[in-house]
């Protein structure tokens, strides 16, 4: 049934029971709203008109403007009703026709985001595009009431003009795909000039890359940590340890409730986009963790922790597993209320010397001063406690009182109106949430964290994985759905295989070797790169140039696809002692480097890949009980050896081991069996020695 026969319905009828948060918050507006499908593009053609196609998210603060401004204004909503099909999509549901949208539109005005605009013929094709719309011409940007009109007439009167608009944004889509850099393809080459960008792009005086907006890059942090480790480069380790250390103290992460904020709007870290999202904060609790291994941080230790809390508190699932995200904004208008403070609510809340304590050490009334509400602050750490506790009674010290400062502070805030949460699961964000509570769970010695990934983890492979098909996208009361993309199947893999080492379990080893088997069987595309779509398995509708091939190349700024299977390859042929996997990344990561040879930042995460092939792989098994058993375990788990997989006990196989490993004898006393490359060491019973043993930096 279109619009246009049938008993009447309000306008936005079919979104209301969408599974979307995002899409059931549109069903109020006065549009004749689709949800993603064939539907509307049969439609189109059937009527002759253009679709209007909107691309949002929960948590994207310009898409609650849109929506409450443009969408909801009377002379828009008659405009669409009378010349276009309206479709709405969740970016996060939908990754797969965002990532080609973003690319048309990029492709025409070389800019992108959310919320994205485009215009679309019933092919679904587009011919013009953008981002965010006013109703009315402002802030020097077109109205959509005039964009609007303009496209209907352009339909209607020029319609070779449209034809040409698809047709030139389309071919500069094939010349961008066939992009090579011969001169790449070396990857030594390839490695070292993504550490001189990183390095020429390193912001000295604030630490991070590039200037506002300015954005976690967990990736480039990794690669900086492997390139210390590898190389013994110095400046390496200290723009990765100052880059976490600033990320830590800013605005960017919430210091009352943990969890870091989408990107910061400011050159120093203080204050944020607030929305938080669940892919940043697995990636970035990632980094924290091999910060603890690298540096032994406390800070790095209390904001990993302060992640985890978040990640359980707000986006945890009772039954296993995270949502996808947390808005930025609690109400029409607002931005950022929820996370901020005034002085009158700090001192109302606080008594006079904790009040004084906060204020110093958190900069209350300096940069983080909200510049659209500057009496409103977000929090940043100005001044170490003690320094900022100067002249001031604390009978529990400075650290305390801050501690129970920001306990009260937390109390506060959970009676304010909280910005509201997608609970949507996605394999995706869910893979990467597995594989950093396990890693995390492993070298904070806390099995609380680790029991949190294999619940998440059992709850996917029972219910949303099938060894034909790999892991769904999403799932959902109504089961699983979106089979056939490439970073579910990628980053699903790469969490099992981290769960995998950290319980010795075969099950989590044997599945993810089933998805990369899938992934290295079904995803192939040109010069043997990797798809984001596999054509067998994907069961969505082929609308949208979905059957166009799409590689994923670059980090934006989350791990690409294809730098994503190049990883857990690698971890793979560690786990298995099976070198085929090492080549398959080998045999990836040439093609990669020859597209991405000058991205420099964006490509840091194949660069790891490439980087670590030059570290030889070393494997420990500790053996027996007792503190000295849990010492060598520390030791072991808190190493910064890339390549390194660490075992409580010999697992059964698939785990595989050199053949020289010595046996276990009869009640061995606590002692460590370390292994480089085939080659095993003497069995290690000091956690000391150890340390050093490991230390070594071997290349194969």
């Amino acid at each position: 049934m279109d619009a246009s026969s049938g008993p009447v319905r309000p306008a936005g009828w079919r979104l209301a029971g969408a599974s979307s948060v995002y899409l059931r918050a549109a069903a109020e507006q006065g549009i004749d709203w689709y949800p993603w499908g064939s539907e509307p593009f049969e439609l189109a053609r059937r009527t002759g008109r253009p679709v209007l196609l909107d691309i949002g998210a929960s948590w994207c603060h310009w898409c609650h403007v849109m929506d409450e401004t443009t969408y909801s204004d009377a002379e828009v909503g008659r405009l669409i009703r009378q010349h276009f099909v309206a479709v709405k999509v969740d970016r996060d549901q939908h990754p797969e026709i965002d990532r080609r949208y973003q690319r048309q539109v990029g492709a025409l005005t070389g800019e992108g985001g959310w919320p994205l605009t485009g215009f679309l013929n019933p092919q679904g094709e587009l011919f013009l595009g953008g981002t965010y719309f006013p109703p009315d011409d402002a802030h020097g940007r077109p109205g959509l009431r005039r964009v609007l009109k303009e496209v209907a007439r352009l339909w209607k009167d020029e319609p070779e003009r449209i034809r040409e608009n698809a047709e030139a944004i389309q071919a500069s889509l094939r010349r961008m795909r066939e992009h090579r850099t011969p001169a790449a393809t070396d990857l030594i080459r390839f490695v070292d000039g993504v550490r001189s960008e990183l390095e020429s792009g390193y912001d000295p005086v604030n630490a991070g890359f590039g200037t506002a907006p300015k954005f976690p890059h967990p990736t480039a942090i990794a690669f900086l940590l492997w390139d210390a480790f590898a190389n013994g480069a110095e400046t390496s380790g200290e723009h990765a340890r100052e880059t976490l250390l600033a990320m830590a103290h800013g605005g960017l992460y919430d210091q009352v409730g943990g969890g870091f904020h989408r990107y910061s709007v400011d050159d120093g870290w203080h204050i944020p986009h607030f929305e938080k999202m669940g892919i940043d904060n697995a990636e970035l609790l990632g980094a924290y963790v091999e910060g603890i291994r690298r540096f032994g941080e406390p800070r790095f230790e209390q904001v990993a922790r302060g992640i985890l809390g978040w990640a359980d508190a707000v986006l945890g699932d009772p039954d296993g597993g995270w949502g996808a995200s947390q808005d930025a904004d609690n109400a029409p208008g607002d931005d950022g209320g929820y996370f901020t403070w005034t002085k009158a609510e700090l001192r109302a809340a606080l008594d006079a010397d904790a009040y004084r304590l906060v204020t110093r050490a958190f900069g209350v009334g300096t940069d983080g001063r909200m510049p659209h509400e500057p009496e409103r602050n977000v929090l940043f750490r100005w001044l170490p406690p003690d320094q900022a506790a100067e002249g001031l009674a604390l009978p529990q010290g400075p650290e305390a009182t801050l501690r129970q400062a920001l306990a009260t502070l937390r109390e506060v805030r959970s009676r304010r109106p909280a910005p509201a949460v997608d609970p949507a699961l996605y394999a995706s964000i869910n893979g990467r949430f597995v594989g950093a509570f396990a890693r995390a769970g492993a070298v904070l010695a806390d099995p609380e964290v680790t029991a949190g990934a294999r619940r998440a983890a059992d709850r996917w492979l029972a219910r949303a994985h099938d060894p034909d098909r790999g892991v769904a996208h999403r799932l959902g009361p109504s089961g699983a759905a979106g089979y056939g993309l490439l970073e579910d199947q990628v980053e699903f893999a790469r969490g099992l295989l981290e769960l995998a080492e950290a319980c010795s379990e075969p099950r989590y080893l044997d599945a993810a070797i089933g998805l990369l088997t899938l992934v290295d069987r079904e995803y192939r595309g040109e010069d043997g790169l990797l798809r984001d779509v596999a054509p067998r398995l994907y069961d969505g509708p082929p609308i949208g140039g979905i059957a166009e091939p799409s590689y994923p190349l670059e980090d934006s700024p989350h791990l690409s696809g294809n730098a994503a299977a190049a990883l857990a390859f690698v971890r793979a042929g560690d786990l298995l002692h099976d070198a085929r996997w090492v080549e398959k990344a080998r045999a990836l990561l040439v093609p990669i480097a020859s597209r991405v040879g000058g991205a420099g930042l964006f490509a840091a995460g194949s660069a790891l890949a490439a980087g670590l092939l030059s570290v030889e792989p070393a494997s420990v098994v500790v053996e027996g009980v007792g503190a000295g058993a849990r010492d060598l375990l520390r030791v072991a788990r808190r190493s910064p050896r890339p390549r390194l997989s660490v075992f409580a006990g010999r697992p059964p196989p698939p785990f595989s081991f050199p053949a020289d490993v010595p046996v276990e004898a009869e009640g061995t006393s606590p002692r460590a069996l370390v292994c480089f490359g085939t080659a095993c060491a003497p069995p290690v019973t000091d956690p000391a020695e150890l340390a050093t043993t490991l230390a070594g930096t071997r290349a194969p």
